[in-house]
């Protein structure tokens, strides 16, 4: 016979089941409360349209639809020309009325280059910091694997050269004449890594040196990418979907890489895993683990397509594309681990548990979410879910002339096109080491003035569609800053390059 106190043992074992049950079920809206518009409003204008480039590439080995021009960086000389790039192969100068002519027709120099992805083809750039004097630029860029007669320098572990789908090639360019506008010189290959995905889905997207770094630093001359998981989270085939290929010191996969990018062979320092030298400043280099890849710098990312420093106190920033569910900014140290594929936002991702997948979240445990118990992961400082957006842009800390951004880290939204801004001293302080502690968000509203020189209230999707004179799928936005700190707006629809300005006033 059952007693009271049985009673009562069933139903608190009934509620402790319940109560595990709930805390493992998903989590479906991780933000729900929007994103506001809190009265931050900021004039855009045109800068430069790019050349039509629609004709270069057969139907289908372009992006479909095709946009007018895939505008991807915008980087600035110290010598005050600007360069920007047309990921079907172009290598563009702007003059000082910013007309493009063609620096480097890459498309010609390339014959294996892939061009069917938003993200492929000439990807990213960027200038040495002693160009003027050395003549040294680098490039990233896609390649097919098939019928390509380069061998990768990587293949990540437990494939073999018959898996590999693409190539991502890091090269290293050496003008003989660096004020010249047109390139004449030779050319080297630092890095070639291969996908074993179906599609070149999270390509090596960023090249880039740190530019507060000092000559004598430590970070000086030093090269970084970003931080790709080479597909495995949604790349499409067999090889997809892979959580075994994160989350590993002995793979290229989601980290980001710094690198000497001087052969071994001239600075006499250590290897690493194509023609550039391992910096022993690395802490993967330094521990002494035969095991573990000295080039990475960080890593648990899942795209970190952008980074950026600011160029007050040299934080550096990574834009990381989530899953189904959250976007990030990061702030990055030396050796950290970022998370993915265990983790998304401040969330367990559903891949690392039996039966779960990629798209799902899971709650931290509290004593994990409120710091009072630390794991192994860095979390990001601010982050945005799938309600607002669908792919963070790159982003920057701003200290330029347009006092409502002033001291603002801006970034955005590169499907729907909306701007964003989170207060710089508050991401700083949500770096404490406590998940759930982010920066608030808020957007920017865009506006332009007509003829009358009203406010015109716009979205980059809507200069796009004016633009091309059709709807747009997508606004396809990224951002790039200028020589003194002025943030460009481009879009890969409409080929157009813009600019935040000071309100005119008139």
């Amino acid at each position: 016979m059952r007693t009271h106190s049985s009673f009562v043992i069933a139903a608190l074992s009934a509620l402790a089941i319940a109560g595990v049950i709930h805390a493992q079920s998903t989590v479906t809206n991780p933000l729900p409360a929007p994103i506001e518009k809190r009265g931050l409003m900021v004039e855009i204008r045109d800068v430069v349209r790019l050349p039509d480039t629609r004709s270069m590439l057969k139907p289908d080995q372009d992006v479909n639809p095709a946009g007018w021009a895939r505008v991807q960086f915008v980087r600035d000389l110290p010598d005050g020309r600007r360069f920007t790039n047309d990921s079907r192969g172009i290598l563009y100068l702007l003059d000082k009325s910013n007309q493009p002519s063609v620096y480097v027709n890459f498309a010609s120099l390339f014959p294996h280059a892939i061009y069917n992805r938003l993200e492929s083809g000439l990807i990213g750039f960027d200038f040495h910091p002693e160009f003027a004097k050395n003549g040294l630029f680098y490039t990233v860029h896609g390649e097919r694997a098939e019928g390509n007669p380069a061998t990768p320098n990587f293949i990540p572990p437990g494939y073999t050269a018959k898996d590999v789908t693409h190539h991502n090639v890091i090269t290293e360019w050496r003008a003989k004449n660096p004020a010249a506008n047109t390139f004449e010189g030779s050319r080297r290959e630092l890095l070639r890594v291969a996908h074993v995905v179906m599609n070149l889905t999270h390509p090596m997207g960023f090249v880039g040196f740190n530019p507060t770094a000092k000559p004598g630093s430590a970070d000086y001359g030093l090269l970084y990418t970003s931080g790709s998981d080479l597909g495995f989270s949604n790349g499409g085939g067999p090889n997809a979907n892979n959580p075994t290929q994160t989350q590993r010191h002995d793979s290229v996969s989601t980290a980001i890489h710094r690198v000497g990018p001087r052969s071994p062979s001239e600075s006499k320092g250590v290897k690493g895993l194509g023609d550039y030298t391992i910096p022993m400043a690395n802490k993967f280099a330094a521990d002494n683990d035969p095991k573990t890849l000295g080039e990475i710098y960080a890593y648990g990312f899942r795209n970190a397509h952008r980074l950026s420093w600011d160029m007050t106190d040299g934080t550096m920033y990574a834009c990381d594309i989530g899953m189904n569910n959250i976007e990030e900014v990061n702030i990055v140290r030396n050796g950290e681990n970022y998370g993915w594929m265990k983790r998304e936002g401040y969330w367990e991702n559903g891949m690392i548990r039996p039966g779960g997948n990629l798209g799902q979240l899971f709650a931290l445990p509290a004593e994990v979410l409120n710091g009072s118990k630390k794991d192994e992961f860095t979390y990001p400082v601010a982050i945005y879910d799938h309600n607002e957006g669908q792919a963070i842009s790159g982003g920057f800390a701003y200290h330029g002339k347009i006092e409502a951004l002033r001291g603002k880290f801006v970034f955005g939204d590169i499907q729907r096109g909306r701007l964003f801004a989170s207060d710089l001293a508050a991401m700083k302080k949500a770096d404490d080491g406590v998940p759930q502690t982010t920066a608030p968000v808020e957007e920017i509203q865009l506006f332009t003035r007509n003829s009358r020189g009203e406010r015109v209230y716009v979205t980059l999707r809507d200069l796009v569609e004016r633009t091309m004179g059709a709807a747009v799928t997508r606004a396809d936005l990224h951002i790039s800053t200028s020589r003194d700190g002025e943030l460009l707006i481009t879009s890969r629809q409409d080929g157009t390059i813009r600019m935040l300005v000071p309100e005119s006033g008139r």
